[in-house]
């Protein structure tokens, strides 16, 4: 790596990265602490240039798939509010190409460069898919290749467990006291 570059660990990226309506994406609140900004402030540039935005970059959550998010994730990774308080806005996700265009608008060094590695994570993750894909893609046809065969081991097995737990009988002599 470059000198002076930051280093975050992918695992530190994954771990914001969801599945919202069918698309990877990460929280505006997730990226400005990745970005060192205020999520205000992101937000900001994001309505400042929207239209480098478009809906399949960047969009706003609906309440339903808020609600849904904080029902399946834990409350230490959402906003606790104190009794009685409402959530103003609802949060801001980005796709990849959101993220990618964030570069264009949040001009910081550091930003930019956790924009790099941003990106590089979006890619590793695509790869890993791909590669399982491949690899249950590969089981599938072994198994339709080799069915026959392996149930027919499958069967002999059985055949042996079944036999070995039928009473054995006694081998040697017998001999009877006349």
């Amino acid at each position: 790596m470059n000198a002076g570059l930051i280093s975050l660990p992918l695992e530190n990226i994954i771990n914001k990265i969801y599945l919202i309506r069918g698309k990877k994406v990460m929280f505006d609140r997730d990226l400005s602490l990745l970005y060192d900004v205020e999520t205000k402030k992101l937000n900001q540039a994001v309505r400042r240039n929207i239209e480098r935005f478009p809906e399949d970059f960047t969009f706003v959550l609906t309440e339903e798939e808020m609600r849904t998010w904080q029902k399946y994730h834990s409350r230490s990774q959402t906003v606790t509010l104190n009794r009685g308080m409402n959530i103003k806005y609802f949060p801001r996700v980005f796709t990849e190409q959101g993220v990618a265009m964030l570069s264009s608008v949040l001009r910081s060094k550091k930003a930019i460069q956790t924009n790099v590695q941003i990106i590089r994570t979006f890619t590793r993750l695509r790869e890993i898919l791909s590669e399982n894909k491949q690899l249950a893609e590969k089981i599938e046809k072994m198994e339709s290749k080799y069915d026959k065969q392996i149930s027919g081991i499958f069967e002999v097995l059985k055949s042996l467990v079944n036999e070995e737990s039928r009473p054995k009988e006694k081998i040697g002599f017998r001999f009877s006291q006349l």
